[in-house]
């Protein structure tokens, strides 16, 4: 199998020291701000961007720890295969997260909605497109009888290094 590398873009500066107590999703309540640090050789790919009011970071879950593929969600006392769920730890530890953006400024970016700990790696951003990204007639799984309680749920430290 081909290995494929990724080198980071920035680095995602957050109040959330610790995964545990962070939010477990963009959508929870807290509505916590960060800045993104993005490095100079990719400061010209931010223009234009101000012009959206949500965007989506791909991040690296650098926290996490080894994954499993069988895992018990933070909304369910069953296990789950991992990929029907968003557990962070992933063979591919990536992070997507949807954020509101409220400022760039230079090579910083301000958001809100931040579900991120403080120095996680930034691999990519992309404007958030309802044309693109919201789909009618969605079916949830195993979530629908959990829908809405992420708001006040907090990471308990399960999925850490």
């Amino acid at each position: 199998m081909e290995t494929i590398q990724f080198h980071p873009i920035g680095i995602i500066r957050s109040p959330f020291k610790e995964a545990k107590g962070t939010p477990i999703q963009p959508t929870a309540e807290g509505s916590a701000g960060a800045q993104i640090d993005i490095y100079p050789e990719f400061r010209e790919g931010l223009e234009d961007l101000e012009g959206f009011s949500h965007i989506i970071l791909l991040y690296y879950f650098h926290r996490a720890g080894q994954y499993s593929l069988k895992v018990k969600p933070f909304l369910d006392n069953k296990e789950h295969g991992l990929f029907a769920t968003r557990a962070p730890a992933r063979p591919n530890a990536i992070g997507l997260s949807v954020v509101r953006l409220v400022s760039i400024q230079g090579n910083s970016v301000s958001v809100r909605d931040a579900d991120i700990l403080d120095g996680t790696p930034l691999l990519d951003i992309k404007p958030y497109v309802p044309d693109f990204d919201v789909r009618d007639n969605t079916k949830t799984g195993w979530f629908a009888p959990a829908s809405g309680k992420h708001r006040n749920m907090k990471d308990d430290g399960r999925f850490l290094k």
